[in-house]
């Protein structure tokens, strides 16, 4: 297993975060090629199980998330979340830095939530 070696964000800038999900209850649009919402980073966060989470750029790395190693999405990165067996989790969203370097086309279902 590999697991993401990256500081959290500031967690006095969370914007919002989705209910907790689990195998069964999964926004079916995690599991496809998404984007963060612009200028947010997201943050992955597990309470039972694990899950797994891939960068578009590359697929063939899986990294592992579980409750002792939460996941910090960057913004306008290609991504989508592997489930792998029983899991409760959610994500979190943060506002990040501005950028003017957007994708206006690419999907971004976290936006519902902040």
């Amino acid at each position: 297993m590999r697991y993401q070696q990256i500081s959290q964000p500031d967690l006095s800038n969370k914007m919002g975060e989705t209910q907790w999900l689990t195998e069964i209850t999964v926004l079916p649009t995690l599991l496809q090629k998404h984007m963060a919402p612009k200028g947010k980073l997201g943050m992955v966060i597990v309470k039972e199980g694990s899950c797994g989470f891939v960068w578009e750029d590359s697929p063939l790395d899986i990294i592992t998330i579980d409750k002792n190693h939460s996941f910090v999405i960057e913004p306008e990165r290609y991504h989508h979340v592997v489930i792998t067996g029983p899991v409760v989790f959610k994500i979190e969203f943060y506002k990040d830095s501005d950028s003017n370097n957007y994708d206006e086309i690419a999907i971004r279902p976290g936006q519902d939530f902040i």
